[in-house]
């Protein structure tokens, strides 16, 4: 008996519902795997003290096996990219142009001109110590604008290739790294160095690599230092639009000099939902609950992201590469360190 239409519509119906729901319990395994880790990492963190992404990125590490079996890989990888993405974006509901505007025209400039100069001088190093200049932009962007946040947006807009994933947990490590130990020590430089509470604000602000760090770092001299600090911070978090679209325009540029598709887009879906977030969030038009909430989940997708990346990445890859890593990012701290501090001290900045 030859099949009716209606049986042979039906059946592609069910196959293709039976492969979604296949396809989903493939994402739902490894993204619940990183989920978990967040969530364990968080209670530590929270409970224990110590940085939430370095805790997740080594638990993740430790589970690289995960990574090459086929019942988690679709879900560890679309926690590395659609959930890092997501994350990304929502960073914008922490931004309004008041905030900005607050500060005055000293520190905001302060801001654009160390960012600049610590990404050019990343891409001069890496190449002076032998390394990518993708890792030298990648290292400087990271140091110069939010820590491992701006690590994970930057790597999202760079061209992918076999050491893309290694170059960003090395990143996220070092930075994470050298974020928790100045949230300890510059605090010290900015008491021996006797700096008023609006000065020390920009200092930490504008050196510091993590906000998280920053924010503890600023309210530990005082309530003044804190909300000084963290403003500054957030005007670097705004630096991530422009060093995102600056990535993206360079690399589309060289990929058509050595003559191949500029696979890269000019305006990734999560820059411009990061931008539009800032503009909503300066007009208003999100509830402080909602804001709080677009926040915490910003947080949540950031930290399930570096346990993916985690899982993608091995001990005997990272070492691999050496210590060149470590000297690039500790140069580029050292030179934030000294421009911010210069500019405070001998611009009169804050006083």
């Amino acid at each position: 008996m030859k099949p009716s239409i209606f049986t042979t519509s039906g059946d592609r119906g069910l196959s293709r519902l039976m492969r979604q729901i296949v396809h989903s319990r493939d994402i739902g395994r490894g993204l619940l795997v990183c989920v978990t880790i967040a969530l364990a990492t968080t209670f530590i963190a929270d409970h224990y003290g110590g940085p939430t992404l370095l805790y997740a990125l080594l638990f993740g590490m430790s589970l690289h096996f995960l990574s090459e079996e086929g019942l988690c890989q679709k879900g560890i990888e679309f926690a590395a990219r659609t959930v890092l993405r997501l994350g990304v974006a929502l960073l914008g509901a922490r931004m309004t142009f008041d905030q900005v505007g607050e500060l005055g025209i000293g520190p905001v400039l302060t801001v654009i001109g160390s960012v600049a100069i610590v990404i050019l001088s990343g891409a001069v190093l890496a190449r002076m110590l032998g390394l990518q200049r993708d890792l030298g932009l990648l290292t400087g962007g990271a140091v110069a604008i939010c820590g491992a946040s701006a690590a994970l947006a930057l790597s999202a807009a760079m061209p992918r290739h076999e050491n893309s994933e290694r170059n960003t947990i090395l990143t996220v490590v070092g930075v994470t790294t050298l974020s928790t130990a100045a949230m300890v020590i510059y605090p010290l430089i900015a008491g021996v160095l006797t700096l008023t509470n609006t000065q020390a604000g920009i200092f930490l602000g504008g050196t510091i690599h993590d906000v998280a760090q920053v924010v503890g770092a600023g309210y530990m001299i005082s309530e003044e230092t804190g909300d000084t600090s963290t403003l500054v911070k957030l005007v670097r978090v705004a630096m991530l639009v422009p060093a995102v679209m600056v990535f993206m325009w360079l690399f589309r540029a060289s990929r058509r000099e050595e003559g191949g598709a500029a696979k890269v887009p000019m305006l990734p879906g999560f820059l411009v939902g990061f931008v539009v977030l800032v503009v909503i969030n300066s007009l208003g038009l999100i509830p402080d609950v909602m804001n709080e909430g677009m926040s915490t989940l910003s947080r949540w997708c950031l930290v399930t992201a570096i346990a993916a990346l985690g899982i993608k990445t091995s001990f005997q890859k990272l070492a691999v590469v050496g210590w060149k890593p470590v000297i690039l990012m500790a140069l580029e701290t050292l030179l934030l360190l000294v421009i911010v501090l210069g500019v405070v001290l001998f611009a009169g900045l804050g006083i």
